[in-house]
């Protein structure tokens, strides 16, 4: 399923929301919830600067100045500055769920999830004996038959290995949901980390043995034996990481479309025993199913009879122990966080425990957590307004389509009629889930992360040969992120994000659509960006453009590949790292385009109404100014460098100045003047 959201890290974020779960703070703590963080922020402004030479520097430069990273992070921007203050709201959520007193049922579950995960001495107490069973499942592997069973158990555990198994809707009939069988099983951000021979990536992989070897050491093993155990991880590893595809050809999907039968599958990778595999993992019974990277299975069918299947055992141990190791003793949080955090992102110090069990509550039972955060802060009326914004930001696309010149009137029709097809989900669910079936005890933390983990993989499981379930979503209502899904051409905005710095309901028109407004656009031009134009209106992946339509396409969209491919995201001294336009790709045509579509509906929501300046500003440039300011940010060179491999967006900086140089509204509002930085000599447009 393709899913473009409008801000990674957050997602990184919420993915690994449980790294680091332990630590020695027992105390509840009783800081007040941060302030209400400034819509638009006159005081960030850099009046030093040049808007048409560095508009990211005029209008975040006092900002990043007043606003160092903190000790306990790898970037601190303001989508981070309103994610922290949500941690503070849902803390007091969960602290009022633990206090003496009547409680609902949701309550009293995550209540009592967060109060496990605050129980350090009870973890302490525990050790790694929540891990036990498993160790001696992998220890009794004897056949290759035992290791696909083994890892069927941990796949329906939650504990991924080997390759990913999951459930999303069918590329060419989107209204049912098919079993997806894809490349996975390296524990490194990317695959390139272990195939590329540069200084960098040599050293990474060095720490990360140095890592993996003193977790085994933890885990009970004698210092020797877990060197060349940490060596063999990386060998098993390295071989999976030389089979997966590049994740920049993965943006096409058509390399992710694979319909197979499951013999079919079976017979191009015997070794795997996946009709073993199939039967023991959880899921309901399947015929047919889509490989993502059916290469990968077939090279990695190789690995299995080469690698001596006690290699495979201690990987299989190591992807346990990991998995798991937030959640254990201090000692195991702590090399865990100084490998992953400090190393690999240059975060000075360890979350303070009650915001990282905060995290892992979102994490796991994110739904009923939210749905407390949106009885407290969101409400009806929220999503009133933001639809009617997301109308008006509609009505603009339509006209934006209408005024296209290289489009025919036969591809416009069907733009229309996809545009018009979108859903779009605001604020929460229509409906909760039930998470009432996991057990939740009091004294059990990694249990209950894996009893939640399990819960999960079930359901997701579960949809496999049924209807699409469009009313599912994909992030938790406290999320400060938005999405579209090209499956199911929606888009959707987390209550999480409805609120100041994004949109303020004291403030005025154009800084709400320079904020929020352009985050609105920016998930609708997802639906027609180089991934999201190959799905049609139904969400099945299928050309609807004419032929010329296409390639006029595809040369606007290298021409956004080419301007950002030469922006500098990483200064080094060894020579500077440049983003790589072509995963950026999809990002950036929906930065340019969403910042397009918002101003365009805020010029014909004001029409000829003269409106005064504020603070010194117009409505125009109060837009760009509260646009600019979403993205300021400052990022530690350890995070930027991994955030420059895999991450498909562009750091904060040239979010902003990659898309106002390429908007003539902007230069009209600052003055800029050709030959200025800020105005490019060859615009790229897509939309």
């Amino acid at each position: 399923m393709t899913t473009r959201v409008l801000f990674l890290s957050s997602m990184l974020l919420i993915s690994g929301l449980i790294s680091g779960v332990c630590c020695a703070q027992m105390s509840q703590p009783t800081s007040a919830i941060p302030q209400e963080i400034p819509t638009f922020d006159i005081n960030a402004i850099d009046k030093t600067a040049d808007p048409c030479v560095d508009f990211y520097q005029y209008a975040c430069g006092t900002w990043m100045k007043s606003n160092p990273i903190p000790a306990d992070k790898s970037r601190w921007g303001r989508f981070d500055q309103l994610y922290e203050r949500n941690l503070y709201i849902l803390r007091d959520l969960l602290n009022e769920a633990q206090a003496p007193g009547k409680h609902t049922a949701i309550q009293q579950m995550v209540g009592t999830y967060y109060g496990a995960c605050m129980d350090e001495s009870a973890i302490e107490k525990r050790g790694t004996e929540p891990l036990t069973p498993q160790l001696e499942r992998i220890a009794g592997i004897k056949t290759n038959e035992d290791l696909i069973r083994e890892i069927a158990h941990m796949h329906r555990n939650g504990t991924s290995a080997l390759f990913a198994f999951y459930s999303q809707p069918d590329m060419h009939d989107s209204s049912e949901t098919v079993a997806n069988l894809d490349q996975g099983g390296i524990t490194l951000p990317d695959r390139d980390y272990y195939i590329k021979d540069d200084a960098k990536s040599v050293e990474t992989r060095q720490k990360y043995v140095e890592h993996v070897q003193k977790i085994f050491e933890l885990a009970g093993d004698r210092p020797e034996l877990a060197a060349a155990e940490a060596k063999t991880v990386l060998t098993v590893e390295t071989g999976l990481a030389q089979a997966s595809m590049d994740r920049t050809v993965r943006r096409d999907p058509k390399t992710r479309d694979h319909k197979m039968t499951a013999a079919e599958i079976e017979s191009a990778a015997p070794n795997f025993d996946l009709a073993v595999y199939f039967a023991d993992n959880g899921s309901p019974k399947f015929t047919a199913l889509n490989v993502g990277n059916p290469e990968f299975f077939k090279q990695v069918n190789e690995q299995l009879n080469r690698v001596p299947l006690g290699d495979w055992k201690i990987y299989l141990r190591w992807r346990t122990i990991n998995e798991y190791a937030p959640a254990l003793t201090k000692a195991f949080v702590d090399e865990d966080f100084a490998f992953n955090g400090k190393y690999m992102s240059g975060q000075q110090e360890i979350e303070a425990r009650w915001k990282r069990c905060v995290k892992s509550t979102d994490t796991s039972l994110g739904m009923a957590l939210g749905k407390l955060y949106v009885d407290r802060t969101f409400g009806a009326d929220g999503k009133e307004r933001t639809l009617k914004m997301v109308k008006g930001i509609e009505s603009a696309m339509r006209e934006d389509i209408g005024e296209l010149t290289w489009m025919s009137d036969t591809t416009k029709k069907k733009a229309y009629e996809k545009l018009n097809a979108i859903v779009n989900n605001i604020g929460y669910p229509d409906t909760w889930r039930d998470y009432s079936s996991i057990a939740i005890k009091a004294d059990d933390y990694a249990g209950d992360l894996q009893r939640a983990k399990a819960f999960e993989v079930h359901r997701i499981y579960n949809k496999i040969d049924k209807p699409t379930d469009r009313k599912d979503w994909g992030m938790t209502p406290p999320t400060v992120n938005a999405y579209y899904r090209a499956s199911m051409n929606d888009i959707n905005f987390p209550a999480g994000i409805l609120q100041p710095p994004f949109y303020g309901k004291l403030m005025d028109d154009a800084v709400n659509f320079g904020g929020i407004g352009v985050v609105i656009g920016h998930e609708l031009t997802h639906g027609f960006d180089d991934q999201g134009r190959k799905f049609d209106a139904e969400g099945n992946f299928r050309d609807w453009w004419t032929p010329e339509d296409g390639k006029e396409f595809e040369q606007r969209a290298d021409c956004t590949a080419k301007e950002y491919s030469s922006f500098v995201s990483v200064k080094d001294d060894k020579g500077d790292i440049k983003l790589n336009g072509k995963l950026t790709l999809g990002e950036n045509t929906a930065d340019n385009g969403g910042l397009k579509l918002a101003y365009m509906a805020l010029t014909k929501m004001i029409g000829d109404t003269p409106v005064k300046p504020i603070d010194g500003y117009t409505a125009g440039q109060r837009f760009f100014l509260a646009y600019g300011q979403i993205w300021c940010q400052n990022v530690t060179e350890q995070q930027a460098r991994k955030l420059v491999l895999i991450d498909p967006h562009s750091p904060g900086r040239w979010r902003v100045n990659g898309a106002v140089q390429n908007s003539a509204a902007f230069q009209q509002a600052f003055g800029c003047k050709a030959g200025q930085p800020m105005v490019s000599e060859n615009a790229c447009r897509v939309w």
